[in-house]
C-alpha cells in the first residue's frame, strides 16, 4: 500500500481545495447557527470543521504547515466573501474586493516562490 506522503503533489493539492470547500461551509453554517442555538446548523459547522481539518492536514504532508494553512485560510475567506455576496446578500465595496485582490496576489505569490 502506498503511504499517503507519497501521492502527487496534485493529491495534496485537490485535499487542500476540498478542505477549502468545508472551510466555507464551516463559515456559511456557524452564521446560520446563530450561536449554536439551531441544532442542524451547529451539527453541519461542526461536522464540517472536522472535514476540513482532516483535509488539511492530508494536504500538510507535503505543503509547509505556514503556507498550506496560510493558503487554506485565505481562499476560504475569499470563498465566503464571494458566497455572502452571492447568497446572502453581503455588500462587497472597493475594500473588499481590493482585500481580496491582496489576498489572490499573496496565494500566486506563494505558488510562484515555490513555497507551495
Amino acid at each position: 500500500m502506498t503511504h499517503l506522503k507519497d501521492w502527487t503533489p496534485a493529491m495534496h493539492w485537490l485535499y487542500l481545495g476540498i478542505a477549502v470547500i468545508f472551510e466555507i461551509t464551516v463559515a456559511i453554517s456557524a452564521g446560520k447557527a446563530h450561536g449554536f442555538t439551531r441544532p442542524a446548523w451547529t451539527a453541519a459547522t461542526l461536522v464540517s470543521g472536522g472535514i476540513a481539518t482532516y483535509f488539511l492536514s492530508l494536504a500538510l504532508l507535503t505543503f509547509d504547515v505556514g503556507v498550506g494553512y496560510a493558503i487554506w485560510t485565505s481562499v476560504a475567506g475569499v470563498g465566503i466573501v464571494v458566497l455572502g455576496a452571492l447568497l446572502l446578500g453581503e455588500r462587497v465595496g472597493w475594500r473588499k474586493l481590493l482585500g481580496i485582490a491582496a489576498v489572490i496576489v499573496g496565494v500566486v505569490g506563494l505558488q510562484l516562490s515555490g513555497a507551495a
